[in-house]
């Protein structure tokens, strides 16, 4: 992918400097990149890898003095991060998936696809399935019967949607990734051992011999517009009512979404993330990676966890979370400093007890 320096800057809405004409067509390190690179020197502390490598334009930050880093041509921007969204488009190459559809693929006469579709090698088509114009369907994907997503799809290999799942516009699965799958949702006949268990916060009671018996998932999944699902990441359909995903809302790799869960929008869902049944997260909340969430809760708008926080309680809007169990980052911290004294604690006592000891014997 080539462009030129004023190119590449009149798309991101940033500043070129020098040679604007010319042309790049990659992005690397400072330290890394060939003279048809564009570097990535986005703060001061990068720039000294510029001297390592061999390019002669760079992506900087704002006010930077690009002449006396020895550069033909600069792009500088007010946030270059921000920025490198744009830019990293621009230079994606993509997975080299073929246009239109492939004679392999296994589509239902009665599914619906739009305008420019391309479907991959060896991927089913269920009846009654639509898929929005522009969509890209990668190789050995299933959509299921009924199901619609959105215009402007992208599934990468592998990813399966179950059936009546609805999906918004431009949804972007990676490979392995699943919607729609049953919920994990089993009961006893008779009060089981975990019910106890949670009652009683620890006594089992008779310990019998305990079967389960399965409740089908009869609702499904919808998701809004904007969402990306991460690789080998499960979004699993509601019992009776939907799982309901808003819009905007980005998974990482190995998301666990349980039946029956809400999810607002523009949340970031962290890598082995485990949400249990039908809790509820409010709008712009961000849980850290392998945060747990137990089932039945409540996690209020703008909240974040830090990384293996596990929720066993409701957590207000904007409040900041640490630890197992779950508590404010404030509080963490203190309680983590407390345990780091303990140690030092348990000498002075000891040293108090045999002092004291000492005198009185002497008395």
């Amino acid at each position: 992918m080539s462009h030129s320096i004023k190119e590449i800057a009149a798309a991101l809405g940033a500043e070129a400097f020098g040679n604007t004409d010319l042309i790049v067509s990659g992005v690397a390190e400072p330290a890394m990149a060939q003279a048809s690179d564009l570097a990535l020197a986005m703060k001061p502390d990068f720039a000294a890898g510029l001297s390592k490598g061999q390019a002669r334009a760079a992506m900087l930050w704002a006010g930077a003095d690009w002449q006396a880093l020895g550069l033909e041509a600069a792009i500088t921007a007010p946030r270059p991060r921000f920025a490198m969204a744009g830019l990293s488009a621009m230079m994606d190459p993509g997975q080299g998936f073929a246009p239109g559809i492939h004679p392999s693929a296994v589509i239902d006469p009665s599914a619906q696809l739009g305008d420019d579709v391309s479907i991959g090698p060896l991927t089913v088509i269920g009846a009654g399935a639509r898929i929005g114009a522009g969509s890209v369907i990668g190789p050995q994907c299933f959509i299921g019967n009924d199901a619609v997503l959105g215009e402007g799809a992208y599934l990468r290999e592998g990813v399966k949607i179950g059936a009546r799942v609805t999906i918004g516009a431009r949804f972007i699965a990676q490979p392995g990734a699943v919607v729609g799958g049953d919920g994990f949702s089993f009961v006893t006949p008779e009060e089981s051992t975990i019910e106890r268990v949670r009652d009683s916060l620890g006594d089992q009671g008779d310990l019998a011999s305990q079967s389960y018996a399965r409740i089908h998932s009869l609702g499904s999944v919808s998701i809004g517009d904007d969402v990306e699902l991460g690789a080998n990441s499960c979004i699993d359909r509601g019992t009776v009512r939907d799982t309901r995903i808003g819009n905007g809302v980005k998974f990482d790799n190995l998301a666990q979404i349980g039946h029956n869960v809400e999810i607002g929008n523009d949340c970031l869902i962290c890598a082995q993330v485990g949400i249990a049944g039908s809790s509820r997260i409010g709008h712009n909340v961000v849980l850290g990676g392998q945060t747990g969430v137990s089932d039945n809760l409540f996690i209020g708008d703008h909240a974040i966890t830090g990384g293996a926080t596990k929720v066993l309680a409701n957590v207000p809007a904007g409040r900041v979370m640490l630890g197992y169990p779950a508590m404010k980052m404030e509080t963490h911290i203190e309680v983590y400093k407390g345990l780091r004294r303990l140690p030092r604690l348990f000498r002075d006592v000891a040293a108090l007890q045999k002092a004291v000891s000492k005198s009185a014997k002497t008395d």
